[in-house]
C-alpha cells in the first residue's frame, strides 16, 4: 500500500466508501464486518462514512455504528485509521437526500455522530453539501466552532465550487484539509477544484470514482453475484478495460490507478460491499500506469466544463 498526505495524518493511497454497507442493497452484518475488516487487511487506513448513510426513514447513524463495531471487533492494530464522517444532509422515508447547513444542526449533528463513533474527537468532518438556504460561510462556522471546542480534529468541504473550497480555507486556515466531490472518467466537472487542492496543499476525496466503469451505489443494487461491481457497457471507457486485460487486472483497478495519477492531492474512496471487491481496489495504490497507457485513457475520459 502506497500512502497519501491528509493534513498531519499520513492515510492510504485508496480509502473506503464504507456507504454501500448500509443503503438500500447493503449485504447482512457478518459481510458488511468482514468487507471492513478485509479493507483494513489489505492497508486501507481511511474509512469515509457519513450520519445519513443509512435506510431511507430508519436507523439514522447506521454506517457510523457499523464503523464503530468493525474497529472494535477487527483482530489486528487500528491505531492508525482515519474515520471521515459527514453531516447537513439527511434521508427521509421517501429516500430522497435532504440538505440541512444550519450551524445548530450541524454541531448536534456532530456531537451524535462523536458518540456513535465512540471516540473523543472525530478525526475528519466534513461538511456534506452546502445548503442553499444557509449561507456557506455560517455552516462552515459550525465547523471551526467544532474544532475550536476539540470535537473534531480536521475538517473538510463536500459537493463544492471553487469559490466555496476558498471560503473554506479562508475560515478553517490549515484546519481544512480535504475536497470531497464528485470524480471519475464520467463526471470530470471538478477539474478546477481538483487544481485548487493541489495548489492549497488539500487532499481531494473522488466519490463515486468509479462512474463509468461500474454503478454506483446511488444506482441501486448490485446485480451480479461474482464478488466485483458490475461493470458498465459504456464503448467510450473501452480503454480502460483494454488497459486492465493487458495488465490482467481489473477495470475498477485501472480507473482507480488512473485517478491516483491525476494529481497526488487525489485519494479516491471507492464503496465495497464484499471483501473481494476493496481487496481489488485497495491493490490500485501499487498498480502503477505508463505513460502511454495515462494518454490513452485521458483520451477516453470524459471532460466536463
Amino acid at each position: 500500500m502506497r500512502y497519501r498526505t491528509l493534513g498531519d495524518r499520513r492515510v492510504s493511497a485508496v480509502g473506503l466508501g464504507v456507504m454501500p454497507l448500509s443503503i438500500e442493497g447493503r449485504p447482512d452484518g457478518a459481510r458488511a464486518l468482514a468487507t471492513v475488516h478485509a479493507a483494513l487487511d489489505s492497508g486501507v487506513t481511511l474509512l469515509d462514512t457519513a450520519d445519513s448513510y443509512h435506510l431511507p426513514g430508519a436507523e439514522p447513524g447506521h454506517n457510523e455504528l457499523l464503523v464503530a463495531r468493525a474497529l472494535a471487533a477487527y483482530g489486528g492494530d487500528a491505531k492508525g485509521v482515519l474515520v471521515a464522517t459527514k453531516g447537513g444532509r439527511g434521508r427521509p422515508a421517501d429516500g430522497s437526500w435532504t440538505v440541512n447547513g444550519d450551524p445548530r444542526h450541524l454541531k448536534a449533528a456532530a456531537e451524535a455522530s462523536l458518540r456513535r463513533l465512540g471516540v473523543e474527537a472525530i478525526g475528519l468532518y466534513q461538511l456534506h453539501k452546502p445548503d442553499p438556504g444557509v449561507p456557506f460561510e455560517e455552516s462552515v462556522g459550525a465547523l471551526r466552532e467544532l474544532l475550536d471546542a476539540g470535537k473534531i480534529r480536521l475538517a473538510g468541504v463536500s459537493n463544492t465550487d471553487v469559490d466555496q473550497i476558498r471560503a473554506a480555507h479562508r475560515i478553517l486556515g490549515d484546519r481544512l484539509v480535504s475536497v470531497q466531490n464528485q470524480y471519475s472518467p464520467a463526471v470530470r466537472d471538478s477539474e478546477a477544484e481538483l487544481r485548487l487542492c493541489a495548489e492549497l496543499g488539500l487532499a481531494f476525496l473522488p466519490w463515486s470514482p468509479l462512474g463509468g466503469i461500474s454503478r454506483s451505489s446511488l444506482d441501486g443494487p448490485a446485480r451480479r453475484e461474482d464478488g466485483l461491481s458490475p461493470t458498465v457497457d459504456e464503448p467510450r471507457f473501452g480503454a480502460f478495460r483494454a488497459v486492465a486485460a493487458a495488465r490482467g487486472v481489473s477495470p475498477q483497478q485501472v480507473c482507480l490507478a488512473w485517478l491516483l495519477a491525476r494529481s497526488p492531492a487525489v485519494i479516491p474512496i471507492p464503496g465495497a460491499s464484499r471483501p473481494r471487491t476493496i481487496r481489488d481496489s485497495a491493490a490500485a495504490a501499487d498498480l502503477v500506469l505508463g505513460a502511454e497507457e495515462l494518454a490513452r485513457l485521458n483520451g477516453a475520459a470524459v471532460r466536463v466544463g
